[in-house]
C-alpha cells in the first residue's frame, strides 16, 4: 500500500519558493526597516521642534511683556517731559515779565 500526502493549510509553502523570492523578501524587510528608522527619526525631530516652539513662544511672551513695560515707561517719560517743558516755559514767561517791569 502506498501513502499519498496531501497539502494542508499548515504546510510551509516556502520549501517550494525560489531563492530569488527569498532575496526579494529580505530586500522588502530591509526597506521596511529603513522606513521605520526614517519614521522614528521624523518623530524625534517633530518632538524636538515642538519643544523648541514651546520655548520660543514662552520667550516671545516674556519679550512682549518687557516691551509693554518699556512702552509704559516711555509714555511716562513723555508725560514728564511735557510737564517739565510747560514749567520751563512758565518760568521763562515769568522772567520776561520781570525784565519788562
Amino acid at each position: 500500500m502506498q501513502m499519498v500526502f496531501k497539502k494542508t493549510l499548515f504546510d510551509d509553502n516556502r520549501l517550494s519558493e525560489k531563492p530569488k523570492d527569498l532575496e526579494e523578501e529580505v530586500m522588502s524587510l530591509e526597506k521596511i526597516k529603513n522606513l521605520e528608522d526614517k519614521i522614528a527619526i521624523a518623530i524625534e525631530r517633530v518632538k524636538t521642534l515642538k519643544e523648541e516652539k514651546a520655548f520660543t513662544e514662552r520667550r516671545i511672551k516674556e519679550l512682549e511683556m518687557l516691551l509693554d513695560e518699556r512702552n509704559q515707561e516711555i509714555e511716562q517719560l513723555k508725560i514728564e517731559k511735557k510737564l517739565i517743558k510747560e514749567q520751563v516755559e512758565s518760568l521763562l514767561n515769568e522772567l520776561e515779565t520781570i525784565e519788562l517791569e
